[in-house]
């Protein structure tokens, strides 16, 4: 029997990250769950060790020390890192450009950016040292170049793992590490109900179509576990809402209701 693979998640005590942590858990994988806050990471860690082999250390993506601490806790559990996962990441309030606050452009983008720069860089290098491993940086809307009010920070920080990706092949070509994509598509969480002040004509209208694209937690990440363990491909993509699939949701909208927001007050 092969022995179990090691996965380590940012941004994994609730939402994506904690229905992938469950799911690979459930694969009979090791788990090292991160987030800003000890607490919440204590609490993930007792309540998802009832599933299987799993721990955890505070981490915030926007300081190496950090990161380097959070392997340094995974391979001192588990000898090794076998996939890295870099889900952590902010949204902002979605308005204009010119209306943003300082403060929240200087957060996403450290976050979701200078985060994902400095991840790459630590895990990197110790995957090189082990010969092996696999590096899966989350896509998100703005990937692919879509482009919506209100959305230009968030977007343009998700485009940049496009290129990221491309380039930090080049970087690790002959080092047995490697870098692929986790695209999970349009998810029910608190990051995507946050952007909108619910019950406003924008949010009734962004709800109709996340209704027809989107899915929950519990949909997802079992199918984006079992197909990320499957991989052994230097750039691989793992995508759960292709093109294909989003047609075939437009074509059948119309006899197909669905109501992804009917357990969450006044959405």
């Amino acid at each position: 029997m092969s022995a179990a693979k090691t996965v380590v998640i940012t941004g994994s005590t609730r939402g994506v990250g904690r229905g992938l942590a469950e799911s690979f858990l459930k694969l009979g994988c090791n788990v090292v769950v991160s987030g800003r806050n000890q607490a919440a990471v204590d609490q993930a860690v007792s309540e998802l060790g009832a599933v299987g082999s799993c721990t955890g250390l505070a981490c915030d993506i926007t300081k190496a020390a950090d990161i380097q601490a959070l392997w340094n806790t995974a391979t001192g559990s588990y000898k090794t890192v076998d996939v890295w996962i870099n889900n952590a990441g902010i949204s902002i309030p979605r308005q204009a450009i010119q209306d943003s606050q300082l403060a929240d452009l200087e957060a996403i983008v450290a976050t979701n950016l200078l985060g994902v720069l400095l991840a790459n860089k630590v895990v990197i290098a110790e995957m090189a040292k082990q010969g092996s491993g696999q590096v899966w940086n989350m896509e998100g809307f703005g990937s692919n170049g879509a482009a919506q009010k209100g959305m230009a920070a968030y977007g343009a920080t998700k485009r940049a793992v496009n290129y990221l990706n491309k380039a930090l092949r080049k970087d690790v070509a002959g080092t047995g590490v490697q870098i692929c994509t986790l695209s999970p598509g349009i998810v029910v969480t608190d990051l995507l109900i946050g952007d909108y002040e619910l019950g406003t004509e924008e949010w009734q209208k962004s709800k109709k179509i996340f209704n027809i694209l989107g899915d929950k937690v519990d949909t997802v990440c079992p199918w984006l576990a079992q197909k990320v363990l499957a991989s052994n491909k230097d750039g691989a993509k793992v995508e759960w809402l292709t093109t294909g699939k989003a047609f075939g949701r437009f074509m059948t909208a119309g006899f197909k209701k669905r109501d992804l927001f009917a357990d969450i007050p006044n959405a």
